[in-house]
């Protein structure tokens, strides 16, 4: 059984973004990921792409690890004057930024992850991937642990696409007590139906708040599909971006919903210790 967190006291405005960052230019791609925290109207907490700070671009990942790459430190600090605007950004808008980057660890491992950006303008790799997909496994290590970042009283699970489609991760958030789960993506052209689909089943599975990041457009084969959203606990868009075209989707979690969604749907508080065990096989 899960245990529930206090509920925030106030609301948290949130923003999901899906925009098109150019393959290897990890200090352009800093700058406008950086504009488009501008763009978000005064949003506490802001979300970009999966690997967004050097694109999500296989290619140019394995060619120029180096260039890609963000160094970070024993304890996940990350300090790279290409990432000064975006430290300007976040500090300017007194926002927590999650965005995606390559991560080199002290131990050489390579990670797919979330840095986290606070309003003081600190770095860290605060999360990185669990379960990647397909071809990631031949660039990059998978992460050991989850993460979850505390904003305003609001506590936040960290997810990495993939992730997001085993309920078992965002369900390790909410039995941290998650109020929301986070998720930087990138979905490709042709997936929407499972991209709309996770994402609102993890927020109804565990009675959670959702903010999806995509990327969007590009070049085939790696072109992204956009979608990006914000779901309430019942796994309704509040927020959703369309299929191609750079946008920034702000919405506001209302810690009232979420106590009124849990209220009705006690999915957390019945959930057996041991669901579905032991098992009786039947033969017809």
């Amino acid at each position: 059984m899960t245990q529930a967190a206090p509920l925030p006291a106030h609301p948290l405005t949130v923003a999901a973004v899906q925009a098109t960052p150019v393959p290897g230019d990890l200090a352009g791609n800093a700058a406008s990921a950086a504009r488009l925290v501008g763009r978000a109207g005064g949003a506490r907490v802001v979300v970009l792409p999966e690997l967004y700070l050097p694109a999500y671009h296989p290619p140019t990942l394995a060619a120029d690890p180096a260039g890609t790459d963000l160094a970070a430190d024993g304890d996940g600090r990350v300090e790279d004057p290409r990432l000064d605007p975006l430290r300007t950004a976040a500090r300017d808008g007194g926002t927590t930024v999650v965005v995606g980057a390559a991560v080199r660890h002290p131990d050489g491992r390579r990670t797919i992850s979330a840095l986290v950006v606070d309003p003081t303008g600190a770095v860290r790799a605060a999360y990185d991937k669990q379960q990647l997909w397909s071809g990631e496994r031949e660039l990059f290590d998978a992460g050991r642990r989850g993460a979850t970042v505390v904003v305003d009283g609001w506590r936040l699970g960290l997810g990495i696409c993939y992730d997001g489609c085993f309920p078992e991760h965002g369900r390790a958030a909410a039995d941290d007590q998650a109020h929301g789960y986070l998720c930087p993506s990138g979905y490709l052209a042709g997936s929407a139906h499972r991209r709309d689909l996770y994402y609102a089943a993890r927020a109804l599975d565990n009675t959670m708040y959702v903010v999806f990041a995509n990327a969007v457009d590009g070049a085939d084969p790696w072109r992204f599909n956009g979608g990006a959203a914000v779901y309430d606990p019942e796994g309704r868009p509040l927020a959703r971006g369309a299929d191609t075209g750079e946008d920034v989707l702000a919405a506001t979690l209302d810690p009232a919903a979420l106590a009124a969604t849990r209220a009705a749907h006690t999915m957390l508080a019945d959930r057996l210790p041991d669901q579905g065990l032991p098992r009786t096989t039947l033969l017809a």
